[in-house]
């Protein structure tokens, strides 16, 4: 079997939802052996939201909660209790990371934050992704993805001029978690040359404003406020999301120069349109958007969105089919080429399909299992890992410390 190129890295994962758990999905899948901290008396994170499978609210059923958790060990522990605290703390002590997002400060209340656990290994690392960061007059606020993109700038310059800012999700969930995993790696870098541990503490909010940097470097030079344009931009023409032929079928096109310009016009059967005076530069495509998007829609509607997608990359101009979860899922060549997606088997859910990671190692490729059941490895973690008795075990769980 080809050795992983994190076998042997030992976390615990206390952390929820997604901007935490795609930390550690990474490392597990790349061979770290995650053990995840949770519980029963307070579900936590999307064991507790839906959708379910079956429509019928269970911890074991969450179809959300599947995707985040893959290669993960699961043992359920109550931290309300002073010896939940005091079971934690040996996992801890067997573990070389540990990473939790809670709002700032919740870690160090449970008695567990980094001044803590390092008297327990002096050589821990310690991961922190909360939204605002460890310290600053925020640094406790709780909150989701939902409420960082708005704080971040996302909602203000999504959706349309003559409309209020749009929701976005959760979108900066998905920004952190790279530069996490980043330093996690940086960390243990460090301490293989250092032998000292260190401790990471990730704002989800600074993380998010990199992606505005352009926005923000406009503000700073120039004084614009950027605001929403709906599906136009400042460099392209036509540029936009335009209806294909199907039913809800769209093609995203965006022509950059000129140059590309010409190639459009000679695509669609209209190269006279390229020395047509409303549209020969870029300036003046700008001007008569809404003439032009109208000439691109009468085009792409008699034909598919592939077909649309393949005409516009064979000459050169981006192009891409606005996709469901049933084109990503069941129907790219390209993510199946990569095999992006696992199909694992569930003992409640059924067969379910795990998504991979987009790094691809040629000496050490990654493996993708499925997500644990609540508390499923408690008598391997107990009994193997942390050495206990049959005895401790019992009295653990009669005492609803194990659960």
């Amino acid at each position: 079997m080809t050795k992983k190129v994190l076998d042997g890295v030992k976390v615990v994962d206390f952390s929820q939802f997604i901007a935490g758990p795609l930390v550690t999905k990474p490392l597990a899948d790349f061979g770290a052996t995650v053990i995840r901290i949770e519980g029963r008396t307070r579900l936590g994170g999307y064991r507790a939201l839906g959708p379910f499978k079956g429509g019928s609210p269970s911890a074991e059923r969450s179809v959300t909660f599947t995707p985040f958790h893959s290669s993960e060990l699961s043992v359920a522990i109550n931290l309300a209790k002073p010896q939940g605290i005091e079971l934690a703390k040996r996992i801890i002590s067997w573990s070389d990371i540990v990473v939790e997002n809670f709002a700032g400060g919740v870690m160090k209340r449970l008695g567990l934050g980094y001044d803590e656990i390092k008297k327990l290994k002096p050589d821990i690392i310690m991961m922190s992704s909360c939204m605002m960061g460890q310290t600053g007059p925020y640094s406790t606020h709780p909150g989701t993805g939902n409420q960082l993109t708005a704080l971040s700038g996302f909602n203000y310059i999504t959706g349309w001029a003559d409309r209020p800012p749009a929701a976005v999700d959760a979108y900066t969930d998905f920004i952190a978690p790279l530069y996490s995993v980043v330093a996690i790696l940086a960390a243990l870098d460090y301490k293989r040359r250092e032998g000292k541990g260190q401790y990471i503490d990730i704002s989800q909010y600074e993380a998010g404003i990199q992606f505005m940097a352009p926005l923000v470097l406009d503000y700073v030079v120039n004084g614009r406020i950027a605001n929403r344009m709906g599906n136009r931009s400042n460099y392209a023409s036509p540029h936009g999301a335009y209806r294909c032929s199907g039913e809800d079928r769209w093609c995203a096109i965006a022509v950059c120069s000129d140059k590309e310009w010409v190639s459009f016009c000679k695509t669609i059967g209209k190269s006279s349109l390229s020395k047509d005076r409303r549209f020969t530069t870029l300036e003046l495509r700008k001007q008569n958007e809404d003439e032009l998007d109208k000439i691109v829609s009468e085009w792409t509607v008699s034909y598919t969105a592939e077909e649309v997608m393949n005409k516009m990359q064979g000459v050169g101009i981006g192009a891409g089919v606005v996709k469901n979860c049933k084109d990503v899922v069941e129907d790219d060549p390209q993510l199946k080429h990569r095999h992006f997606f696992w199909a694992t088997e569930h003992p409640e859910i059924g067969t379910y399909m795990a998504h991979g990671n987009p790094l691809v190692l040629s000496k050490s490729p990654y493996e993708v299992s499925r997500a644990p059941l609540l508390g499923e490895h408690n008598e391997h973690v107990f009994r193997e890992i942390l050495g206990l008795s049959d005895d401790e075990i019992a009295n653990l769980v009669a005492d609803g410390v194990i659960e």
